[in-house]
């Protein structure tokens, strides 16, 4: 008898005692909500505490997934919507993910006291490579929304080895002039603390019209237990400093930069975009986006993140369909990278769907 039919033989001998397939069954069902949810940690920095959740096991051999949250936001509220999107799994099931709060912005955290001094941009950012190290990840992919976009750029700037890509929502890489400190010193006085972030985070249009995910977030925001942290990351944003991103000073490794159409911040990140080597970098404006692509169009959000990863030489054999039947114009881009792990990187449409043509401003406006 092989060894294949013994262990069958061995499995038919000793059946599940009763009661026994249920506890199969819970414990599965236990797992699956554990990986759903996510694996919790406090990770210690030279600068304070950070929360993390850890999504899936992925594979070492590949970086992690590590995303960074916008103002009057944590992980969940910014994030969950594109990772638990249906298509997204494709990407999850390959890749450890990993979501940093910013100090104090969690669920549950301790409301710091009065005259606390809350961390810097710049100090925020020095606290990545102890979670890097925390997890013994030697490179991560960056996925950060306004304020986690500028962490995650100072982070990059400092650490560009540690960094394979970027993806950056709702970018401003300049700190605030005198005309944003002017107006706002005038929003203080008129403004609640919830609408200067509302503001912040979507388009004066969605304002306008109060549409139900405004009104989600406001109730979220100003409801929140640890509004006073909330205020604390804002006014520190607020006080960011420049990066002096430029041509011969910018980043290392391929970049994906995303905006609503008629967002807040499109402006500065069609800047950022002017600034950066259009040889490995893409520019991504989403028509009927708003402020917040990630919660409003994460069909098409997912389908260029997967051409971008595609284009880093990773899930080659990815289809994507979607973005293609709705792009006005594509995304192709070629990129390269020194080292050991040099690899050509071309953002393109697979086999499957037909090969895109080249688009040499290395822009995407999806319009539908």
């Amino acid at each position: 008898m092989t060894t294949e039919m013994q262990e069958i033989a061995i499995t038919e001998e000793k059946p599940l005692l009763p009661g026994q397939s249920d506890a199969v069954k819970d414990a599965e069902t236990a797992a699956r909500i554990l990986l759903d949810q996510g694996q919790e940690h406090r990770v210690k920095t030279p600068h304070g505490v950070l929360h993390v959740t850890v999504n899936g096991a992925g594979n070492a051999r590949r970086p992690a997934i590590l995303t960074f949250h916008d103002v009057g936001m944590d992980s969940k509220s910014c994030f969950s919507t594109l990772f638990k999107f249906e298509e997204m799994q494709e990407i999850v099931k390959n890749f450890t993910v990993v979501h940093v709060n910013a100090p104090g912005q969690e669920d549950g955290t301790a409301i710091y006291p009065a005259g606390y001094q809350y961390a810097s941009m710049d100090q925020v950012s020095e606290m990545l490579p102890a979670v890097l190290q925390y997890f013994n990840f030697r490179t991560i992919i960056g996925v950060g929304v306004g304020a986690g976009a500028y962490i995650l750029s100072k982070f990059t700037l400092t650490n560009p080895d540690a960094v394979e890509g970027l993806v950056l929502i709702n970018i401003d890489t300049n700190a605030r002039g005198w005309m944003d400190w002017a107006t706002q010193k005038l929003s203080n006085l008129t403004s609640s603390l919830t609408d200067q972030i509302l503001s912040h985070l979507f388009s004066q249009e969605e304002m306008s019209t109060n549409t139900e995910l405004i009104q989600t977030h406001r109730e979220r925001i100003s409801k929140a237990p640890n509004l006073i942290n909330i205020e604390l990351f804002w006014k520190s944003y607020q006080g960011r400093r420049d990066l002096n991103v430029e041509r011969n000073k910018t980043f290392k490794c391929p970049v994906m930069l995303v905006v609503g159409d008629q967002a807040p911040y499109e402006e500065a990140a069609v800047e950022c975009n002017s600034k950066l080597d259009p040889t490995t970098t893409s520019f991504l404006k989403m028509a009927d986006a708003g402020g917040m692509p990630q919660l409003t169009q994460p069909s098409k959000l997912t389908e260029a993140f997967k051409y971008f990863i595609q284009g880093m030489g990773y899930m080659a054999s990815s289809c994507m369909t979607r973005l293609s039947r709705s792009r006005t114009t594509s995304l192709s881009s070629s990129y390269s990278m020194e080292g050991s792990r040099s690899r050509s990187r071309t953002l393109s449409q697979s086999s499957q769907g037909g090969q895109l043509p080249p688009s040499p401003s290395h822009t995407m406006e999806v319009s539908c």
